[in-house]
């Protein structure tokens, strides 16, 4: 699944621009099931299972990622331009990027240090003090190649780390890597799954496609924020790498599904993986917006640990990713079972 992986997080598909890496995924999967697309984007497959069921489950993942986007371009040819979902500005600055359809290089800079007063220097960097350059003499050159809302990417390449992996886009790009195996391998029952659009920018793709689908019962694939380094010390952590698949109680949008987050710890011990929970409610997934969709959907969040979200070097354990996928392909058939 690692190649599979690496695929998906090189292609590009900043929030509200997804149709490349929807493009790619329909490759991958045309052939095993019925899709379609909705008004917003979103990717809805149903894969006949080996069994029917009266319950209608949705496995989901999202498809967009975090970046920026050009909202005007300077006299000097560099491009002012703002956050598409929660970017860091310590995470922003210095990082190679590229712009529009035609993915220009580019680099996030900002007012030179020696410019900067002394209570400057001692603040991070804000949004409307940087820019992109291009490297265009003037605003004419650079409008030849960009334009106000064109979208920008992190310049980010797949790494192997050891035993782990480097990448942009991981978020969540892992979920849709093990939806579309799944889809592949063929489910046990009847299921629905959904690659949404814009989780980034508030969970709006999830809201769409969950009122399409109107499941009984969901499941949401996340990558999750993992802070398991020195200095960070017991809840701190939140979760930690090589321990397994994270499976969430509570986070700032969602309670989950009592009954469905004590089966997802029974069905890891049942298979003998490893299984750990957030140790800090924190953050959000699409489960804020599908559990309270229609007449209320019960949800689970299955999610990998992940340091370093929501920049150009989300790093995952390789050790984790088997794991994952084995509890999300034998919980959705326990779930089936309830």
């Amino acid at each position: 699944m690692k190649e599979l992986l690496k695929e998906l997080c090189l292609e590009n598909g900043v929030s509200g621009d997804e149709s490349a890496v929807r493009e790619l995924i329909i490759s991958k999967v045309k052939d095993y099931c019925e899709y379609s697309v909705d008004p917003l984007g979103g990717l809805i497959c149903f894969r006949k299972g080996r069994k029917n069921t009266e319950k209608k489950l949705m496995i989901c993942a999202h498809m967009d990622e975090v970046g920026f986007i050009v909202t005007y371009i300077n006299n000097d040819g560099t491009l002012c331009f703002d956050e598409v979902g929660g970017v860091n500005t310590t995470v922003a600055l210095g990082r190679q990027v590229r712009v529009g359809k035609k993915l220009i290089p580019g680099v996030i800079g900002s007012t030179a240090v020696h410019n900067l007063s002394k209570e400057q220097r001692e603040k991070a960097p804000e949004y409307p003090g940087m820019y992109i350059d291009i490297g265009a003499r003037d605003r004419e050159e650079a409008m030849q190649h960009v334009m106000p809302g064109d979208c920008v990417y992190f310049d980010s390449e797949f790494t192997q780390l050891g035993s782990e992996i480097k990448s942009k886009a991981i978020d969540d790009r892992i979920g849709c890597a093990m939806m579309i195996r799944l889809i592949q391998e063929q489910p046990e029952y009847d299921t629905y799954f959904v690659f949404n659009v814009q989780e980034e920018i508030g969970l709006r793709g999830s809201g769409a496609s969950a009122f399409s689908v109107a499941p009984d019962i969901a499941i949401v694939l996340e990558a999750t924020t993992a802070a398991d380094i020195d200095g960070a010390e017991g809840a701190d952590k939140v979760c930690c790498l090589g321990d397994g698949p994270v499976v969430s109680f509570m986070d700032r949008r969602t309670i989950y599904d009592k009954e469905l987050y004590e089966l997802a710890f029974d069905t890891a011990r049942e298979l003998g993986i490893p299984c750990q929970t957030k140790s800090k409610i924190a953050g959000g997934n699409d489960a804020g917006a599908i559990h309270v969709s229609g007449k209320g959907v019960r949800t689970i969040a299955v999610s990998l640990p992940c340091r370093y979200l929501h920049s150009a070097s989300c790093v995952i354990a390789e050790a984790d990713i088997e794991p994952s996928y084995q509890l999300v392909k034998r919980l959705a058939e326990r779930i089936q079972e309830l």
